[in-house]
């Protein structure tokens, strides 16, 4: 009988879950071979250009590094901040005496029991706690970057380069990435509570979102163009 009121959950969060984590396998691997087809590789290559001319030409750039840094730390400010304060409140619904359940046991597909409820703003609560901790670490890198990426590289000894300073800045942008990913995923995980159903198709509509966000199709295009010696294509895109 329990699971025939769960069979649901069972199958179609995970089904949902995995769909995600495929496509974020598979854009890490297109990453790490093909970084020029995706956002995030051709982003990172383009932030390792605009460190070496800053730190190249630091007395006439360095105010407009300092305020690019701190524009980037704006953001995740205010992702970390977002991500605390719905802590706080699933926190406090988790706490209460006034049980949620009542009025979404006729209204949901799936399992609605006591510990049902309580997986479901767990898992919820954990994965928000999650991005939290990556945007914090994402702006404790970006803040050694405002102070390093001022050091003039002839007085650093050779200690603090422009490759030093780049992959500290990749390092806070990785984990800011993977704050806003987690941010994404509280999504499914909150129309769960109204049931499995919402969190499958949740899943599998974030995908072809996500796609489109994440891969730079002028470049695949271009790349078309010059196999097929066609590049009048290539101009126009």
């Amino acid at each position: 009988m329990e699971w025939k009121k769960c069979y649901l959950d069972v199958i179609l969060v995970p089904l949902g879950f995995c769909i995600c984590m495929g496509y974020h396998i598979w854009l890490w691997h297109r990453v790490r071979t093909q970084p020029l087809t995706t956002i995030i590789g051709t982003n990172a290559r383009g932030r390792r250009f605009w460190v070496s001319a800053m730190m190249k030409d630091n007395d006439k750039k360095n105010i407009l590094a300092v305020q690019t840094l701190r524009n980037t730390i704006m953001g995740s400010t205010l992702m970390a901040t977002t991500s605390i304060l719905l802590c706080s409140g699933l926190a406090a619904v988790i706490s209460s005496t006034y049980s949620i359940k009542k009025p979404l046991n006729d209204a949901v597909y799936g399992a609605h029991g006591e510990f049902m409820v309580a997986l479901k703003y767990v898992t919820l609560l954990l994965v928000l706690l999650f991005s939290f901790l990556c945007h914090s670490l994402s702006i404790r890198f970006i803040n050694q970057v405002n102070f390093l990426i001022n050091c003039p590289p002839d007085t650093s000894n050779g200690v603090v380069t422009p490759e030093y300073v780049s992959e500290l800045l990749e390092r806070g942008f990785t984990l800011n990435t993977a704050g806003n990913r987690l941010f994404y995923a509280a999504l499914p995980l909150l129309l769960w509570i109204f049931g499995p159903v919402l969190v499958f198709l949740c899943s599998v509509t974030m995908v072809p979102v996500l796609y489109n966000l994440d891969f730079v199709f002028a470049a695949e295009k271009k790349k078309l163009g010059t196999e097929n010696g066609n590049c009048e294509d290539c101009g126009s895109v």
